[in-house]
C-alpha cells in the first residue's frame, strides 16, 4: 500500500506539473490567463484535501493537497516569476488573497439568508463552509507571504548558486515550504486536532516535493523554454509600490544594462559601446591635441582553455581577467570585451609611455596570477596612441591591433608598442 501510495504521489505530481507548465509555454499564443486560472481553481481542492483527505507513508501522514497541490503551486509560481517578471507573477498572488477574502465576506452575507430546502435532508453545512472559508483565507495569507519568500530567497541565493539551477530551485523551495508547514499546522491543529504525526510527516512530504517539482523545473527550463524572453509587460505610474514592483524595477534595469553597452558575462563595455565612446573621445580629446591611447588585450591560447577545461572555466578566466585588468585602470579609463577573448581599454589623457606603462602593468598583473586564475594563461597587448600615430578611431584600433599580432607572433606575453623592444624573453623594455 505505501509503495501504491507513493507512485500515485508521483503520478500526481507528474500531472499536475504537465498541464501546468503546458498552460505556462502556451501563455505567448493564449494569453496568461489561462495558466493564472488554472492556478486559482485549484485553490478549493487542495485546500480541502489538506483538512480531511490524508495517507499513511513510512514518516508520516500526509495530504495530496499539501504535498502535491500547494508545493506545485507555489513552485509553479517561482517558475513563471523566472520567464516572465514580478508583475506577472504577482497576478495570481494577489488574485488568490483577494478571492478568498471575498469568499468570507459572502459567507457571511449569505449565513443571513433564510434557506429554503430544495429537497428533505438537503440543507447547507454552513460550518463546513466557515471552516473551509478560513482555512482557505489563512492557507491564502500563507501563500501571499510564502511567494514573497520564495521569490527573494531565489534571488538573494543567485550570487552563490547562479551555475546550479537545481540547487538553488530545491533550496528555496524546502525552506519556505518548511515555513508554510508550520504555518498550516498551526491553523489545522486549532481547527481539526490534526496529530502531530501530520506535521511531521507533511513537511517531509514536502521537502521531497520541493526535490520532485525542482527536477521538473530545470528539466523544462533546460529543454523547453531554454531563453528568458524579454519583459512584455511594462510598467507605469499606476503600478502598485510592492516588493515585486521593485523587483521587475532591477530586473528591467538589468536587462536595460545589458541592452545598452555590457556584456553581460564579463560586466565590461561591449564593442558597441567601444565605438560610441571612441567617436566621443576623438571629439572630446584628439581635437584639442589631448592623446588618446589603446590597448588592444588577447588571451594566449584561450582556445586551448576552452578544449582541456570547457567552456565553463573558459567563462571564468574570462571573467577573472576583466576583474583584474579593471584593478589595474586609471579611474578615467575603460574596459571593453571586443568579442571572444579580445579585450580593448580606452585610455584618455594618457600619452604613448605613459601606455605603455600601464599595458606593461597589466601583463605583469595577469602572469603573476597566470597558473591560479588564468589556467596557465597570459596575456598579449597591442598599445597605440592618438593623434601621434592615428586620426580616427578606426586607424587607431588598426595600429593598436597589428601591434596585438606582432606581439602574439614573437612568443606571446608581451607587450608592443611605439616605446617597446621585443627581446627573446617575454619582457617589455620602455624607453
Amino acid at each position: 500500500m505505501v509503495d501504491k501510495n507513493i507512485l500515485l504521489l508521483l503520478a500526481e505530481a507528474l500531472l499536475y506539473f504537465a498541464v501546468m507548465a503546458g498552460l505556462l509555454y502556451g501563455r505567448r499564443r493564449f494569453g496568461i490567463g489561462l495558466f493564472v486560472c488554472a492556478i486559482g481553481v485549484m485553490h478549493f481542492l487542495e485546500t480541502y484535501l489538506a483538512s480531511v483527505f490524508y495517507i499513511q507513508l513510512p514518516f508520516g501522514q500526509l495530504s495530496p493537497g499539501s504535498t502535491v497541490l500547494f508545493s506545485g503551486k507555489l513552485m509553479m509560481i517561482l517558475m513563471l516569476y523566472i520567464k516572465e517578471d514580478a508583475v506577472v507573477a504577482r497576478q495570481p498572488i494577489y488574485g488568490l488573497l483577494i478571492g478568498n477574502f471575498l469568499i468570507v465576506g459572502l459567507v457571511m452575507l449569505l449565513r443571513n439568508h433564510e434557506v429554503a430546502p430544495i429537497a428533505p435532508g438537503r440543507l447547507p453545512d454552513m460550518s463546513f463552509v466557515d471552516e473551509m472559508g478560513w482555512l482557505m483565507v489563512w492557507g491564502t495569507t500563507l501563500l501571499f507571504i510564502d511567494s514573497i519568500a520564495i521569490i527573494l530567497l531565489y534571488e538573494r541565493l543567485g550570487s552563490w548558486l547562479k551555475r546550479l539551477p537545481f540547487l538553488r530551485l530545491f533550496v528555496s523551495g524546502a525552506a519556505v515550504l518548511s515555513f508554510d508547514q508550520a504555518g498550516f499546522f498551526t491553523a489545522l491543529h486549532f481547527y481539526s486536532g490534526a496529530p502531530f504525526a501530520a506535521m511531521i510527516g507533511g513537511w517531509m512530504a514536502k521537502v521531497c516535493a520541493a526535490f520532485v517539482f525542482s527536477f521538473m523545473i530545470v528539466a523544462y527550463l533546460r529543454f523547453v523554454e531554454r531563453e528568458r524572453p524579454a519583459a512584455e509587460h511594462p510598467t507605469d505610474g499606476r503600478q502598485i509600490a510592492d516588493i515585486f514592483y521593485t523587483l521587475t524595477f532591477r530586473e528591467r534595469y538589468e536587462d536595460l544594462l545589458r541592452q545598452t553597452g555590457r556584456d553581460p558575462l564579463t560586466g565590461a563595455f561591449n564593442r558597441r559601446k567601444l565605438e560610441l565612446m571612441a567617436a566621443e573621445a576623438f571629439e572630446r580629446d584628439v581635437t584639442t591635441a589631448e592623446p588618446l591611447s589603446l590597448l588592444a588585450i588577447d588571451i594566449d591560447r584561450f582556445k586551448s582553455v576552452n578544449d582541456r577545461f570547457g567552456h565553463k572555466v573558459g567563462d571564468d578566466v574570462l571573467n577573472a581577467l576583466s576583474t583584474t585588468l579593471a584593478r589595474g585602470l586609471r579611474s578615467d579609463d575603460q574596459l571593453f570585451r571586443y568579442g571572444g577573448e579580445e579585450f580593448v581599454v580606452l585610455s584618455p589623457n594618457l600619452g604613448p609611455a605613459a601606455a605603455a606603462l600601464l599595458a606593461e602593468r597589466l601583463r605583469e598583473a595577469v602572469n603573476s596570477h597566470s597558473e591560479k586564475d588564468f589556467r596557465g594563461s597570459t596575456i598579449s597587448i597591442g598599445v597605440a596612441t592618438a593623434p601621434m600615430e592615428a586620426t580616427d578611431f578606426d586607424a587607431l584600433f588598426a595600429c593598436a591591433d597589428a601591434r596585438l599580432y606582432e606581439a602574439k607572433n614573437s612568443g606571446r606575453n608581451r607587450v608592443v608598442s611605439a616605446y617597446s623592444e621585443l627581446r627573446a624573453h617575454p619582457t617589455t623594455s620602455i624607453v
